[in-house]
C-alpha cells in the first residue's frame, strides 16, 4: 500500500512538471512573438534554424527586389543581339542546333523552323561594350551597373512549372517561395511590416496567370507568406478597423484573443495558433506604418521625373517600382513585382515593344534611385522571366509580325546591387543564340547565389518536413563566384 501511495505521489508530481513546463514552454514562445527582440538568433526553439547558425558568413546583400516579368521575355529582342539571325532569315533551322531537343505543343506540330532575327535594332553600351536592344533605352544608361547574364538555362518549358520553379525550386507546387525561405531564415528589419511584399502589375501583351502559390509559406509557418499590396484604396485587404471600433478597443480586443488562443496552444500544442497570434500583432503594427509607406504623393518632382508619370498611377509597373523602392528602405527583406504580358506567341515587334515601354524607365529608374540613396550596395534588384524564346518563328513565317515560342535551353537576365559585379556580361549563346556555349548558369546556381549574397549557404538553410530536409535548391546548384563583386 505504501508502495503504491509512493508511485502515485511521484506521478502525480511528474504531471505537475509536465503541466508547468508545457506552460513555461507556451510562455516563452508567445513571448518571442509578442516581442520579436526578447529572444535573438540563436536562442531559438526551431533546431533547424538553430543549427544552421544564420546568417552563415558576413552578407553583402541586406534585402532583394524581385521585377519578375511573367511570361518570359525575348532575349533576342532584348540583351542576347544575334546579327546571324538577320542574315539568315528565313532559312531553316539546322537540325545541328536543334539536335531534337523538346519543344511545346505550340510548335511540336510544326514542318518548318524558319529563323527570325530582331526587328528591332541593337547598339552596344558602357565599359563593358554590351549588346542592348533600342526597345530598352534606359536600361542601355544603366548598363555599367548591372550585371547581364546571358546564359541562364531551366528545365521546365510551360509557364506554370517554370515560374514556380523559380520562384520556389521545384516546378510542383505547395514549397515555400523565395521570400518565405528568407523571412524564415533572416526574419524581419522592421516589425511593423511584413518581411515579405508582393506587388501584382499587367501590361498591354498576351499576360499569364499568377497565383498565391508562387508567395506561399509551403510547409513554413504561415507567418512567413508574402503579404500581396493592391492598388485600391486599401492597400492591405481587412487591415483597416471596422467602423465603430477605436485604436484602443482594438489594443484590448487583441489582447484577450491573445489570451484565449495562448489557453488553446496549451491544450493542444498546435504552433501555427501562436502564428496566429504574431500575424494579428503585425497587423495591428500594420495599421499605422502602411498607410505611410504606400503613400508616393509626397515623392519629389525629381523622383517622379525619373520614374515616369505613371509612377503616381497606383498599380502600374511604374508605381510599384516606386513602391518597391520605399518597402525596401523601410527594411522589407523580400520584395516580389510580378508584371504580366510578354508572352508574345504573335505580333511580338508590336507587343513587345508595349511591354518595354511600360517597364525600361521604371526599373533603371529603381537603380539610380536606390544608387543616389546609398542603397544599391546593400539592395540586391533582379529582373527576368522564367525562360527564354525560340530563335524560329511560331506558326506563319513574318518578316515583321512574328511570334516566338518557349524556349527553356537559354535566356536573358540581370541584376545589380547587392555584392553583384556591375558592368559586366556574363555567359554566351551560341550565333543561332539556341544553345549556351559558355558559362551556363541553372535556375538552382541563380538561387544558390542569391542567398549567398545574403550570407546563406544555401545547403544549409533547410527545413525539416515528412521526414526529410529540404531547401530552396532542392539537391543541386551552386554559387556562381564570377558574378560577386
Amino acid at each position: 500500500m505504501e508502495k503504491e501511495r509512493l508511485e502515485g505521489g511521484l506521478n502525480e508530481n511528474r504531471r505537475k512538471f509536465l503541466s508547468r513546463l508545457s506552460l513555461g514552454l507556451g510562455s516563452v514562445a508567445l513571448g518571442s512573438l509578442l516581442i520579436p527582440d526578447l529572444f535573438k538568433g540563436k536562442s531559438t526553439l526551431d533546431t533547424d534554424r538553430l543549427m544552421a547558425n544564420i546568417p552563415h558568413f558576413a552578407p553583402k546583400a541586406k534585402r532583394v527586389i524581385y521585377l519578375f516579368q511573367n511570361g518570359a521575355p525575348s532575349q533576342l529582342e532584348s540583351f542576347d543581339y544575334k546579327p546571324m539571325l538577320n542574315k539568315r532569315l528565313g532559312e531553316e533551322l539546322p537540325e545541328s542546333i536543334r539536335k531534337g531537343q523538346r519543344l511545346t505543343g505550340m510548335t511540336s506540330g510544326q514542318s518548318s523552323f524558319p529563323l527570325v532575327g530582331s526587328y528591332h535594332g541593337f547598339k552596344q553600351y558602357g565599359q563593358s561594350d554590351a549588346w542592348v536592344s533600342d526597345l530598352f533605352p534606359y536600361t542601355a544608361k544603366i548598363v555599367d551597373d548591372i550585371c547581364i547574364v546571358k546564359s541562364m538555362h531551366t528545365e521546365a518549358i510551360n509557364h506554370d512549372p517554370a515560374l514556380t520553379f523559380f520562384q520556389t525550386g521545384a516546378q510542383v507546387g505547395n514549397r515555400p517561395s523565395m521570400g518565405a525561405w528568407l523571412s524564415y531564415g533572416l526574419g524581419s528589419e522592421n516589425n511593423n511590416l511584413p518581411s515579405f511584399c508582393v506587388l501584382l502589375s499587367r501590361g498591354k501583351g498576351n499576360g499569364q496567370g499568377v497565383y498565391s502559390k508562387l508567395w506561399t509559406n509551403g510547409f513554413l509557418d504561415s507567418v512567413h507568406q508574402g503579404v500581396q499590396f493592391s492598388s485600391g484604396e486599401e492597400p492591405v485587404l481587412y487591415l483597416n478597423d471596422p467602423d465603430g471600433m477605436s485604436k484602443s478597443d482594438r489594443r484590448r480586443m487583441l489582447d484577450k484573443l491573445a489570451d484565449l488562443n495562448q489557453m488553446s496552444y496549451q491544450q493542444f500544442g498546435d504552433p501555427e495558433i501562436n502564428t496566429k497570434i504574431q500575424q494579428y500583432e503585425m497587423a495591428y503594427r500594420m495599421q499605422t506604418a502602411v498607410p505611410e509607406v504606400t503613400d508616393l504623393s509626397k515623392e519629389p518632382d525629381s523622383i517622379v521625373k525619373l520614374y515616369g508619370p505613371e509612377c503616381l498611377v497606383p498599380g502600374t509597373y511604374a508605381a510599384n517600382c516606386l513602391l518597391a523602392r520605399k518597402l525596401s528602405e523601410n527594411g522589407v527583406r523580400f520584395v516580389q513585382l510580378y508584371h504580366q504580358g510578354w508572352d508574345q506567341h504573335g505580333n511580338l515587334p508590336n507587343e513587345m515593344a508595349m511591354q518595354a515601354k511600360d517597364t525600361d524607365q521604371a526599373s533603371a529608374a529603381l537603380i539610380t534611385d536606390l544608387k543616389q540613396r546609398g542603397l544599391l550596395d546593400e539592395t540586391l534588384v533582379i529582373w527576368g522571366g522564367e525562360f527564354g524564346r525560340t530563335n524560329y518563328c511560331q506558326g506563319k513565317f513574318s518578316e515583321d509580325n512574328y511570334g516566338r515560342d518557349h524556349h527553356p535551353r537559354a535566356f536573358s537576365m540581370w541584376m545589380a546591387g547587392g555584392g553583384i559585379k556591375p558592368g559586366t556580361v556574363y555567359g554566351e549563346t551560341d550565333e543561332f543564340g539556341y544553345n549556351i556555349v559558355k558559362d551556363p548558369v541553372h535556375v538552382h546556381d541563380f538561387q544558390a547565389t542569391m542567398l549567398h549574397l545574403l550570407g546563406i549557404d544555401h545547403e544549409r538553410l533547410t527545413f525539416r518536413h515528412q521526414g526529410r530536409r529540404y531547401r530552396l535548391t532542392d539537391v543541386s546548384g551552386h554559387v556562381v563566384n564570377d558574378l560577386l563583386a
